[in-house]
């Protein structure tokens, strides 16, 4: 009778849950409480045990890699831009980790003929990326960096004919698949959930007109 092989407890079958060494080694400085020891504790434990959080550190290492995470998807989906006839994209963002790069690669993936300007209300700089994929940082304001970008670059006529601000985009976007109706409370939680109103470009959004709220039987009738 053939015995059958015992298997590590900690290995996974399948898809992989956390993050490999080498992502949290990349990737952990960029979270604000880093500290250059964490790397040297982070070498002494087997990959296996950091894919599945099997210690108290693999656990810290994995949350910590999902805040940095979650703070570059959420500027991506939450920051209120704005175009002007330069083709100079700008915007405020709330960041405390290290990801601004990750956010302006984003938004010049998606506005490639763009200089993209993002002034970080964290650590009060403005980062910009030029069409090349250059990044630069200073300490001057969203509006001083605009100003000095847009005044060597000639009108755009395709930006010149769009002018409009970013309330007045999402405006119509939602008048146009809001249905009162049709309130969806839980589901309006999930795509933008409340800690989500924190965030610059959310703190006087419109979204704040559109918030569901459950409704009483009697006023269906």
């Amino acid at each position: 009778m053939k015995k059958c092989k015992r298997q590590d407890p900690l290995k996974i079958q399948g898809r992989f849950k956390g993050y490999s060494k080498e992502e949290l080694m990349r990737n952990l400085p960029r979270h604000n409480k880093f500290r250059p020891s964490l790397l040297r504790k982070l070498d002494d434990i087997p990959d296996v045990v950091l894919r599945n959080s099997g210690n108290i550190l693999a656990k810290k290492f994995n949350q910590m890699m999902k805040e940095v995470s979650l703070e570059a998807y959420r500027a991506k989906q939450f920051t209120r831009t704005e175009i002007n006839d330069r083709g100079v994209l700008y915007g405020i963002v709330l960041l405390k980790h290290d990801v601004i790069d990750i956010v302006l690669k984003y938004f010049h993936q998606h506005w490639p003929q763009c200089i993209i300007c993002l002034y970080n209300e964290h650590d009060l700089k403005t980062s910009m990326i030029n069409e090349k994929g250059i990044i630069k940082q200073n300490n001057l304001s969203l509006k001083e960096t605009v100003g000095l970008v847009s005044k060597d670059r000639a009108i755009m006529p395709f930006f010149q004919d769009i002018q409009f601000s970013g309330e007045e985009i999402f405006e119509t976007l939602y008048k146009t698949q809001y249905i009162e109706e049709r309130d969806n409370p839980k589901y309006f939680k999930q795509m933008i959930p409340d800690y989500c109103y924190n965030l610059p470009g959310m703190k006087k959004g419109i979204e704040h007109r559109f918030i569901p709220r459950n409704k009483k039987l009697d006023e269906f009738l």
